[in-house]
């Protein structure tokens, strides 16, 4: 059998960049993501899966229409299939991320209604 162990505290070393998740194992379908992020993303939703956010560090904020939710290290947020949100951080922030494989962190710009990626994927 092969066991797997994985520090996350390692995996964030190596990059500096923001709002570009890294994939690191793969369970079944899905994928684990890793993430530092600060400052404002765009308001998007994810039509066909809920999103976990888990964060290793730092405190994030997720608008909602109606709201926001406040998720500190160490706590995990589920945000439904179809719930249009917005994450913020107001200082950097490490989390991870936990998605089917092959789901786009994809947004609409409300202004134009142009496609941008959080990672390019």
């Amino acid at each position: 059998m092969d066991y797997k162990s994985i520090n996350l505290g390692q995996k964030f070393r190596p990059f500096d960049e923001q709002w570009q998740p890294k994939v690191i194992p793969e369970m079944n379908d899905y994928q684990f993501k890793i993430v530092k992020l600060q400052g404002d993303f765009i308001w998007h939703d994810h039509k066909d899966t809920d999103e976990t956010f888990i964060v290793i560090e730092g405190d994030l904020r997720i608008d909602f229409r109606d709201g926001a939710v406040q998720v500190c290290a160490g706590e995990m947020f589920i945000v439904p299939k179809g719930v249009e949100h917005k994450p913020y951080a107001e200082n950097e922030v490490k989390l991870l991320l936990i998605e089917p494989r092959g789901v786009p962190n994809t947004g609409y710009e409300a202004a134009n209604g142009r496609p941008r990626t959080m990672c390019g994927f």
